[in-house]
């Protein structure tokens, strides 16, 4: 029921992630959303951001920061990080993580997608048939709405840790 819903690796955060070991199985692209996932919802670029996508590059990594926020707030990251972005991009649609892909030259079958939210991470990187990969949100306060959907995930996650355990 939920299978759509669920991702298909979680760790604890984007940085804890062993990316050179994807790298070995063959994928060479990752889309990253980016609040909450690499920094707190509306602050700027981290050092420690900076020095991850400098790693994924040095292994052979092409990045893309993947957002459904407007140019003003994903360019700026963007190019902190010297990586290819996509605004506006509608999550949960799967257009956004194709037209990442497009911009890494990547498919579904060599790109890793990394976000914080089940609803709409999640769903759209499921839907382009890419290997998502959710991590627990950097910042513990958020939003309301934000606050609202993570009750709801909790319900997913619930069933995505018991269907693990079997």
């Amino acid at each position: 029921m939920y299978q759509s819903l669920f991702p298909s690796d979680d760790y604890d955060s984007a940085y804890d992630i062993d990316y050179y070991n994807y790298y070995l199985k063959g994928y060479r692209g990752i889309l990253f959303d980016v609040d909450n996932t690499l920094v707190e919802h509306g602050e700027p670029v981290t050092i420690r951001a900076i020095e991850l996508f400098g790693r994924l590059r040095e292994t052979g990594f092409k990045t893309c920061i993947i957002s459904n926020n407007k140019e003003y707030r994903v360019k700026p990251l963007a190019d902190a990080l010297e990586s290819d972005y996509v605004y506006k991009a509608g999550k949960p649609s799967a257009r956004g993580y194709i037209e990442g892909m497009q911009r890494m030259g990547t498919d579904a079958g060599t790109t890793l997608f990394v976000g914080d939210q089940i609803f709409t991470d999640i769903l759209g990187a499921n839907r382009a048939g890419i290997h998502s990969i959710l991590v627990k949100p950097v910042a513990r306060h958020e939003e309301i709405q934000i606050v609202l959907k993570r009750r709801l995930e909790y319900f997913v996650l619930k069933e995505y840790y018991k269907s693990k355990k079997i």
